[in-house]
């Protein structure tokens, strides 16, 4: 499929989905990212009431003026794009405090991802509404790359099947804003703005390669990667009694 006929299949994907749950609205959360980018512009696609929210906590100001913009830009192109803007920095500020000998930092960045899905879902439920995920193939399926109960919490993943690659593709192909499809991705859930490479130690475009190619030379990274989110793929554990 070209990058048309993918935007276009998604996007009915979506609405095809909206409609036979009698759902009336989308809600996604505005990360300045690219995945958050295509996927909101999708959705819009849809002429669903398309609910967008921007929920900064930390001060990355760069990040927040990407996601705002792109709101802005939605807004410009599409009607039915409904704006919320949660600052969330309070409350994972008294959340921290609360926890304070609780203190891991890796807690606090999944903690982070988690308050955003817990606001995603009150304004799915005060809207009739279900909550579209921005997740692609390689974060989702390939190195288990999000928050389990965070950013893995949501209703439906419309670009779950598509690689980072492809997602700038239609990025592009979408008219998204440029500094979005230019900007090195990152979850932003670190203080020290640490970029997705930073953390994972291969490119994107290395882990997909990776992915696609028993003889890659970062075949063993990307394996030693996936085996420690492998649980986060995985169907929870259930204990099984005897019969």
């Amino acid at each position: 499929m070209n990058n048309i006929e993918k935007i276009d299949f998604i996007s009915n994907w979506i609405k095809d989905y909206a409609h036979k749950g009698n759902f009336s609205s989308l809600v996604i959360g505005i990360s300045g990212g690219i995945d958050s980018a295509v996927t909101s512009t999708l959705s819009a696609k849809t002429n669903i009431q398309t609910h967008v929210v921007t929920m900064p906590i930390l001060h990355h100001q760069t990040l927040n003026d990407r996601g705002n913009s792109h709101v802005e830009w939605l807004k410009k192109k599409f009607s039915n794009i409904t704006h919320h803007h949660i600052d969330l920095s309070r409350v994972f500020n008294e959340f921290q405090t609360e926890l304070k000998d609780n203190n891991s930092e890796h807690g606090y960045a999944n903690s982070q991802a988690r308050l955003r899905m817990t606001t995603l879902y009150q304004i799915a439920a005060s809207n009739n509404g279900i909550v579209v995920g921005t997740g692609n193939k390689v974060e989702d399926f390939g190195i288990g790359f999000y928050t389990k109960y965070g950013d893995g919490g949501v209703d439906i993943s419309p670009i779950a099947d598509c690689l980072k690659t492809e997602v700038w593709d239609m990025g592009k192909e979408l008219g998204i804003n440029q500094e979005i499809i230019d900007a090195d991705p990152t979850d932003g859930l670190w203080s020290d703005g640490r970029t997705d490479e930073k953390q994972v130690g291969l490119s994107y475009k290395e882990i997909e390669e990776a992915m696609l190619n028993e003889n890659s030379s970062n075949r063993d990274r990307y394996l030693e990667i996936r085996s420690k989110n492998i649980h986060k793929m995985e169907p929870i554990p259930v204990c099984i009694l005897p019969k």
